[in-house]
């Protein structure tokens, strides 16, 4: 396949577990623990007023309210009000969640505001854009025996975590979006040009399509234009249609080998075992009942969306959007979501 070789040691194992038949149930208690001392950590550090902006009710409505968009206002309290032991213990939390690869992708998102800052420097009434505007906010008590949450979020990146028993019952919605998707002008404080912070989530994609046969690609695109956004975005409830495109049973084994390293680079940003229980709850619902859909253009630089669905999860990714600078299709949102738990929510 075309890209797995390159990606990192983590991805492959993940790719490997799920199409393994012995491999044993993952467990998500060692990643648990791991969060409710950090964001103990993190909570001694406030003082009281910080505290109050900073925690809330497990119960709280606002858990839900979640979005990638630059909004004026979000709760918690974000990483510019922190002191430096406070965004130490952030950071510290987020590392307890996150694989290495997917921290640096969140580090690179975050830049990516000076980019954006710096590319609409002169157009009047944009967006604030500031890397120092992400916030974390803790739901309930953490303790081994609770039921507690937590989320960080700003533009172009949202997590959402609930912990119950001992274990990490949901970790979705999860927003991974880049503006630019391709950096291709040096910015002070902002990534490389050439970078490419969601790369393989996008060209693993663009390597599925254009291996299809004209047969199987009349099946997979379900639009020809590509659409603006992903649905339900800054819904509490995940999308609720059916599936559609091709299904992963109707493909050669390379192009699902490549569909399932999609799955996995998504799921790699997350920390081994959560990216491991993700994967290994696809693989117990059936592989072979994910489907692969499509809309818009079938390369790079022309806007494209697809999606991949199975009966547990929902993965949409869209490159609609221009960048600052005008180049087309260069601007990434990307969602996972679960369709039976995301917020830790039943989908019944």
């Amino acid at each position: 396949m075309p890209r797995l070789l390159p990606m990192l040691a983590s991805t492959i194992a993940l790719v490997a577990c799920v199409q393994s038949t012995t491999a044993a149930e993952p467990s998500t208690e060692t990643v648990a623990a791991a969060m409710t001392a950090a964001a103990e950590k993190f909570l001694d550090t406030l003082d009281a007023k910080t505290l109050a902006v900073a925690q809330m009710k497990f119960d709280d409505p606002a858990r839900l309210d979640w979005h990638n968009i630059p909004k004026p206002k979000r709760k918690g309290v974000q990483l510019r009000d922190m002191t430096t032991d406070q965004r130490a213990a952030c950071h510290e939390l987020l590392r307890t969640a996150l694989s290495q690869t997917g921290y640096d992708k969140a580090i690179k998102i975050m830049a990516l505001e000076n980019n954006l800052r710096e590319g609409e420097k002169d157009k009047p009434g944009s967006p604030l854009r500031d890397p120092e505007r992400y916030f974390l906010t803790i739901f309930g008590t953490p303790a081994a025996d609770a039921t507690w949450g937590w989320s960080f979020e700003g533009h172009h990146f949202s997590l959402n975590f609930v912990i119950s028993d001992g274990r990490v019952a949901s970790d979705t919605p999860s927003f991974w979006g880049a503006n630019p998707a391709t950096v291709r002008i040096a910015v002070p404080g902002g990534p490389e040009p050439g970078i490419r912070t969601l790369a393989d989530e996008e060209q693993l994609a663009l390597d599925l399509v254009a291996s299809l046969s004209a047969a199987e690609l009349h099946e997979a695109v379900i639009a020809n234009e590509c659409p603006a956004d992903y649905r339900a975005a800054g819904l509490p409830r995940p999308p609720q249609a059916p599936p559609e495109g091709i299904a992963a049973a109707k493909l050669s084994a390379a192009q699902r080998e490549t569909l399932v390293a999609l799955l996995a680079a998504y799921s790699g940003n997350l920390a081994e075992p959560l990216a491991a229980a993700r994967l290994a709850d696809i693989k117990a619902a059936g592989i072979d009942r994910v489907y692969f859909a499509w809309a818009g253009a079938t390369q790079a630089g022309a806007p494209h969306y697809y999606r991949v669905q199975g009966p547990t999860f929902v993965l949409e990714l869209v490159n609609y959007q221009s960048d600052p600078a005008g180049n087309p299709a260069n601007h990434i949102h990307s969602v996972w979501r679960s369709l039976t738990h995301d917020f830790g929510l039943s989908s019944k």
